[in-house]
């Protein structure tokens, strides 16, 4: 492996070998990271990465476009048939990228979009000001009416949405561990004349694998997405349209040429090899133990008496208040479990007192552990041990014994070369 990275540079081998390392001999608990096959790695770091592919297939700017086409309409029918859509942009470099070019499709500057406040469980790219996307369009936001039990307020959403007059009504979220009530959103876009949107990054794995509802089928218009993640493929966007030829046009032509260059025809073509993972019976399975890993992690911070915002977890991940329950902020239990072997990020709760760089939370799930083959019995483990890291703070001994059993977890579940 690198062998050719080996002879020709040196430091950016020996920050590959590391990076091998530490994925091999530690715990990966951020909800927004995976393992992907190497079959996508593959192709990701293919042949693919030469080729200029401006355009759409059969409408390409450059010659030489045989293959390219071919990669891009699998990497396309595939994720139509995964998410049930018409229609499917595959180019988006990030979901970042998905999401400010779709507003420009259907948006004109000053237009406005109703979206989940940051502070709540939205993303940047749903309006917070220090996004430069909030020069150019106007943002309102909605928020939970009770973060103990996750209930959106579905009702000052309604509020918002008659007196603001949105033209998008987005839906999705970054660290929201409960299911939405799709319906609702789809009525209050319906009854303001706004497009209902949903940002499915985190779940876009759990809804193809049928273990999470799918916005389509209560009626949204438009998804938006990125690739990795629950999904397990590599970094990148997708934009999904339900059936309205009309906007997959637009965000055809606002992606290409309107916000975009070539696409990355390698990540296309890896994307293709995870659409096709994705559509096997394995992965439904895969899916579904992700849900019972994650409620297996919940209950051992429930009996630790760990507050959870929204009181646990419908999905994922989870979101848990460790300055509250425990007195440790979110950036010291990042750096106390990464010492450990266990890589999760801080996170700010809901309306959270303390800064973004050292909020009160912390947020984490077991995709990645999933990928590895931990069931129910192993997350437990793997969350008690947290628990415990966590009350041991400055117990050297403890410290390293806990690091010893994480050690000996990732031996006994490797990191697997394939998943189909």
């Amino acid at each position: 492996m690198y062998d050719y990275v080996r002879k020709q540079d040196k430091e950016v081998f020996e920050a590959l070998e590391g990076e091998e390392k530490r994925e091999a001999l530690g715990l990966e608990l951020i909800p927004s990271e995976n393992y992907v096959s190497r079959a996508v790695r593959e192709a990701n770091s293919s042949i693919f990465t030469n080729k200029y592919s401006e355009g759409y297939p059969g409408k390409r700017y450059y010659g030489g476009q045989t293959y390219t086409d071919i990669v891009e309409d699998l990497a396309r029918d595939r994720a139509k048939q995964l998410f049930n859509c018409k229609f499917a942009n595959v180019q988006p470099h990030a979901g970042a990228n998905a999401n400010i070019g779709l507003y420009f499709a259907l948006l004109e500057p000053g237009d406005t979009i109703l979206g989940m406040d940051l502070s709540h469980g939205g993303h940047l790219t749903h309006g917070h000001p220090v996004t430069y996307i909030t020069k150019i369009f106007k943002f309102v936001r909605y928020k939970m009416k009770n973060p103990d039990t996750g209930e959106i307020d579905y009702t000052e959403m309604r509020e918002v949405a008659k007196r603001e007059k949105p033209k998008i009504v987005l839906a999705g979220y970054s660290a929201y561990p409960r299911e939405l009530n799709y319906a609702k959103f789809v009525e209050i876009a319906r009854e303001v004349g706004a497009y209902a949107v949903m940002d499915i990054a985190h779940i876009a794995g759990l809804i193809a694998g049928k273990v999470m509802k799918n916005p389509f089928d209560f009626g949204f218009d438009i998804m938006t997405t990125t690739t990795h993640k629950t999904l397990r493929g590599p970094r990148g966007g997708m934009i999904l349209t339900r059936e309205n030829e009309e906007v997959a046009k637009k965000i055809d032509k606002s992606i290409f040429p309107g916000f975009q260059g070539g696409p990355l025809m390698n990540t296309i073509a890896a994307k293709a090899v995870c659409f096709g993972e994705a559509l096997s019976p394995k992965f439904k399975t895969y899916a579904a133990q992700i849900l019972k890993n994650a409620k297996a992690m919940e209950e051992v911070f429930r009996k630790a008496g760990i507050r959870m915002l929204t009181g646990g977890t419908d999905s994922h991940l989870i979101l848990a208040d460790v300055f509250g329950s425990i007195g440790m902020t979110g950036k010291e239990a990042e750096s106390l479990l990464d010492e450990v072997g266990i890589t999760l990020n801080k996170n700010a709760i809901a309306d959270d007192t303390r800064g973004p760089m050292d909020p009160s939370g912390i947020r984490f799930g077991p995709p990645a552990i999933t990928t590895r083959g931990f069931k129910e019995k192993e997350c437990a483990r793997v969350a008690e041990l947290m628990v415990e890291a966590m009350k041991s703070k400055g117990e050297k001994k403890k410290l390293s014994a806990i690091r010893e059993e994480i050690r000996g977890l990732c031996k006994k579940f490797p990191i697997p070369d394939s998943f189909v």
